[in-house]
């Protein structure tokens, strides 16, 4: 297959040893989607490829690709980091979490579309310290839709209510109003106030997010409502949730 070069506009989030001197650097895009670039020499004490890979730069990457398989990093433009990610260890912890998902979401080179969005929105604000939990959270409420399992928030899945008080169920694939809490015993008892706030942050457009202020108790029953959703439905088994989940325990 034809190779070319092209320049591409992402985030770097995964780097690993490839040769002697040489790194695979994951890098994520909107209209290309992931890509593994293959960096020469980045390992070596004083190189400039090197340093425009590390962990959470974006910028401009000129690339010589097929459109499959691994690509190479010829040379790169205007590129910047987020400081507050790679010096702050839970920072870091949370923004490796949500781009491992979105990662897992996604076959290389399948463009990400409003998923790129998201992923720089969440870097954006977990870097100038908006809470990083809630964030995490709006991006995994927003990526089932990704994982093909979008849940129903707008109304019950039962009557099509669309206000009222409300549970989740994981069976029935999302929201259930009150007056189907007697009959349906697959629901997950959550407080009327916890439901609101997993319909609003898989509902609300990114863009019209606001200040986020939730206590921490209510945080911990979404956190753990949103948990059991993605093991029971996506079962995924990431490294990085597992590290996130034993920070937690600091």
């Amino acid at each position: 297959m034809t190779r070319e070069l092209k320049e591409v506009q992402g985030i770097i989030f995964k780097r690993q040893k490839y040769k002697e001197a040489d790194l695979l650097a994951k890098i994520m895009t909107k209209e290309n989607g992931i890509i593994t670039l293959v960096v020469k020499g980045a390992l070596r004490p004083k190189s400039k490829l090197g340093a425009a890979t590390l962990n959470f730069s974006y910028g401009d990457y000129v690339i010589y690709t097929s459109g499959h398989g691994l690509s190479n990093l010829r040379t790169y433009k205007e590129v910047r980091q987020f400081d507050g990610l790679y010096n702050d260890l839970t920072k870091n912890a949370y923004a490796s979490f949500i781009l491992d998902l979105i990662d897992h979401a996604f076959v290389e080179y399948q463009p990400l579309g409003r998923y790129y969005d998201l992923a720089d929105f969440a870097l954006k604000k977990i870097n100038d310290g908006v809470d990083a939990e809630m964030i995490t959270q709006i991006v995994q409420m927003q990526l089932l839709s990704a994982y093909g399992v979008e849940p129903q928030l707008r109304q019950c899945v039962i009557c099509g209510r669309q206000k009222g008080i409300f549970d989740y169920s994981i069976k029935l694939g999302g929201v259930i109003c009150s007056d189907h809490f007697r009959t349906e015993n697959s629901r997950l008892h959550l407080k009327p106030k916890e439901t609101a706030i997993l319909r609003t942050i898989g509902l609300l457009p990114i863009q019209r997010l606001g200040n986020i202020s939730i206590n921490e108790e209510t945080k911990k029953a979404t956190r753990k409502a949103i948990d059991r959703i993605y093991r029971q439905t996506i079962d995924l088994n990431l490294k990085t949730k597992k590290f996130l989940d034993e920070l937690k325990f600091f």
